[in-house]
């Protein structure tokens, strides 16, 4: 537990607690209008009392954008770790288990989806099902599901050759029983690792979709949609640009720390 008390261990918890409060807290504190509001003789205000991380080109209040959109982004890329959790855990856990020809079929699948980069792979599926958050979902869920599937089967590959596990088969317990009661609590802790670290690539994916116009749809916040809305403001209004590429940056900061840190943890060989 040393390394949990350490300064980054303690930064990325705190980066990560202050983004889960926003998150929750934003909605019940902030009007949802308060976030598309148009106030066009206040458009790129700069940072004032009045606008604490002021205004875009329509005069919107980027603070009431931010927080909103910290919910949007983050609630995005939960649902696609969970999702990509959900399919890619039994993947592994049977390709790794049973291996041999299950083995064979499983993993040329997932390699058919490694072999395109993840956020190429979020983008032809956006573009195929269209511009929205529940494709966005789909599309970034699809995209992760291959890596953690064979981090899923490494581990349960590693778990099924345990001694234990050999025992086990010999008194006759069922294979649905081996993967429910010996495998599926052993591989747990990388799980829970990837997926806390895969969450700060979906952030990212999320915004680029955003972006390039395949993710949240106007007039929603989303961090991505405010920076690409202000790419034709940067030498006039910088903080419009600033402002959501910094939320940005805090968020895949602070949860890949938190990563690190729950690795160094979890892993039984650090212990």
């Amino acid at each position: 537990m040393r390394r949990f008390t350490s300064t980054k261990g303690l930064l990325g918890i705190c980066l990560v607690t202050l983004i889960l409060l926003i998150a929750i807290l934003a909605p019940l504190l902030i009007a949802p209008e308060a976030a598309t509001k148009m106030n066009m003789t206040a458009r790129l205000h700069p940072p004032s009392l009045e606008f604490l991380f002021g205004t875009d080109q329509l005069g919107r209040d980027l603070f009431a954008r931010v927080m909103l959109g910290t919910g949007t982004s983050l609630g995005i890329a939960v649902t696609a770790v969970l999702m990509s959790v959900i399919i890619g855990l039994p993947l592994g856990m049977i390709s790794g288990y049973f291996g041999g020809w299950i083995d064979n079929i499983l993993m040329r699948l997932v390699d058919t989806l490694l072999s395109f980069p993840a956020l190429l792979l979020a983008l032809t599926i956006s573009a195929v099902l269209g511009p929205n958050t529940q494709n966005t979902i789909i599309a970034i869920g699809v995209a992760f599901t291959p890596f953690l599937a064979r981090i899923i089967r490494g581990e349960a590959l590693r778990v099924a050759q345990m001694p234990y596990v050999e025992a086990a088969r010999a008194a006759g317990t069922t294979d649905t029983r081996m993967l429910i009661r010996h495998v599926l609590p052993n591989i747990v802790p990388p799980v829970i690792v990837q997926a806390t670290i895969s969450l700060a690539f979906a952030i990212l994916a999320e915004a680029g979709l955003s972006f390039l116009g395949l993710g949240t749809q106007p007039p929603a916040a989303s961090w991505g949609l405010m920076i690409q809305a202000s790419r034709d403001y940067l030498d006039v209004a910088p903080w419009t640009a600033l402002v959501p590429g910094g939320a940005v940056a805090l968020t895949v900061l602070g949860l890949n720390m938190f990563g690190d840190v729950l690795r160094d943890v979890l892993d039984p060989r650090a212990r």
